[in-house]
């Protein structure tokens, strides 16, 4: 599958190369029969709900809800930078619309902004939030929190 080894598996501390994300992701699509945005959305669903709360609790602690988890995740990928060789996250530069309205510009080279997007609404199923969740090109997305 996606042409890697049946026993390869990914450390939570690893860099993983995007040509392999990619074919992983283009891999499940086809033997699923799911769009791209659909595997982006499932995968952001599991990653939020259940996967990172078992790893990576520690970024979960004090937030309250979606709007705090979201907002400090520059920080975290910023240290996962220092901390992990050759890490690239992607970076986050927030702007405020209004009380309610945060667009976030995505910065990277990746080109995984539907992961960004699924992840997103795995946050808003995480603190059950009805988050409205627009696209806004390649590398900005905006999100409107509850009132």
């Amino acid at each position: 599958m996606a042409g890697m080894s049946r026993t390869s598996f990914f450390m939570p501390l690893q860099n993983i190369d995007d040509m392999n994300v990619m074919k992983l992701i283009q891999s499940a699509c086809s033997a699923t029969h799911i769009t791209p945005a659909q595997a982006a959305d499932a995968f952001g669903d599991y990653w939020v709900n259940v996967y990172a709360p078992k790893i990576y609790s520690v970024y979960y602690k004090g937030s309250k809800n979606a709007k705090e988890l979201i907002l400090k995740m520059d920080g975290v990928h910023d240290m996962v930078t220092k901390n992990i060789p050759n890490a690239r996250p992607p970076r986050f530069e927030y702007k405020w619309t209004d009380d309610r309205t945060l667009i976030i510009d995505y910065k990277s080279h990746r080109g995984m902004i539907d992961i960004f997007v699924g992840l997103i609404k795995g946050v808003g199923k995480y603190y059950n939030e009805n988050l409205f969740i627009s696209k806004l090109g390649h590398d900005r997305v905006q999100v409107i929190f509850p009132s």
